[in-house]
């Protein structure tokens, strides 16, 4: 009797067993959050996007360096391209901050600060050209200082304005014999060149514009939203912890070069936050979501108090809202180190 017990084992181990699908491993997770700081360093960040693809710039003092991403979020894996480096010697060789890259009459075109090594009175402000369709590509042309004709005074951190059908570049500046940081305009005949005189929009007159010296505005940049035009800029000076973002307003038609267009708020729209170790937050950038539905902001700022104007500024990004009278909330700094939802349609 053992062996048809055998026997019958046997058949039956050589029996199929039932059809039964395999179990598919699980599907990679998607990564749906970022972290603050984006990059180890990188003061005075700036984001262009085009054709799906966000531009991205900040100071780095001894070079123009271009970042290219799909997602602001993956910022800290894009690859990166010194696209311009100064000569060893001369007006551009030093100093070389907050660049801006902006896409103008089918170009491309980055406005940056340098100086011949004095930046306490040598900055001026340069421009660079590029006609490739992806600025990492193509050769970058210098097209020399852009400045008010007739003038040669200190000026930093240009931006472009569009308003009314016409071009306007908007910076910051000085009056002659003096180190005080205003913010100024003129009108743009071509991304290049200034024509006519220049207009007065801002000065730091309110006491949290104030603090440190010298008194600055500073890093004007802009941002519309229905009818309205902002101006949103950095004040008082980059070593205190106090440097804090403020805000001008004007109507969307109204003439950017009367000074009356603009109103001041009187408190800053967006300032230090310690238990999020965010001090001196500035000089910031605004970009919209993948799906273009979202608001964020970019800006640095330092994580321990007391560190100034230095490379320990990071860049760090946060969606935003807007109050219901149409001006911009920002809220506060969000905590670095702490996952958040990324921009929406990443």
């Amino acid at each position: 009797m053992v062996l048809p017990a055998l026997l019958l084992g046997l058949v039956l181990s050589c029996k199929k067993s039932p059809d039964t699908p395999p179990v598919p491993p699980p599907p990679p997770t998607a990564t749906t959050t970022y972290t603050n700081p984006l990059l180890a360093s990188g003061a005075d960040p700036w984001v262009y996007e085009k054709d799906g693809f966000y531009y991205y710039m900040h100071t780095t003092g001894g070079n123009l360096t271009l970042w290219k991403t799909a997602k602001m979020s993956e910022l800290g894996s894009a690859p990166s391209k010194v696209i311009w480096t100064p000569q060893a010697t001369g007006s551009t060789s030093r100093d070389i901050w907050a660049p801006e890259i902006h896409f103008l009459d089918g170009k491309w075109y980055v406005y940056f600060t340098a100086g011949p090594g004095n930046c306490c009175g040598g900055q001026r402000l340069w421009v660079l050209e590029n006609s490739a369709a992806d600025p990492t590509t193509g050769t970058w042309v210098e097209k020399g200082q852009i400045a008010v004709p007739g003038q040669d005074l200190w000026a930093i951190d240009g931006t472009i304005l569009e308003q009314n059908g016409r071009r306007y570049l908007v910076w910051s500046g000085q009056e002659p014999n003096s180190v005080e940081q205003r913010l100024y305009i003129c009108q743009m005949s071509n991304p290049w060149t200034l024509t006519g005189a220049r207009a007065e929009l801002s000065r730091p007159q309110l006491s949290w514009e104030t603090i440190g010296d010298p008194k600055v505005n500073e890093g004007p940049q802009v941002l519309k939203h229905n009818n309205k035009t902002f101006l949103v800029y950095s004040a008082s000076h980059c070593s205190t912890d106090d440097y804090a973002l403020g805000l001008l307003t004007a109507s969307s038609t109204a003439d950017p070069m009367l000074p009356a267009s603009w109103t001041k708020t009187p408190t800053p729209v967006f300032t230090k936050d310690p238990a999020d170790r965010a001090y001196g937050p500035g000089h910031n950038s605004f970009f919209k979501s993948k799906n273009g539905q979202e608001d964020w902001i970019l800006y640095h700022a330092n994580a321990e108090p007391g560190r100034g104007c230095g490379n320990a500024r990071t860049p760090r990004m946060q969606k935003f809202t807007w109050n219901p009278d149409g001006t911009p909330n920002f809220e506060t700094p969000v905590p670095i180190g702490v996952a958040l939802p990324e921009p929406a349609g990443e």
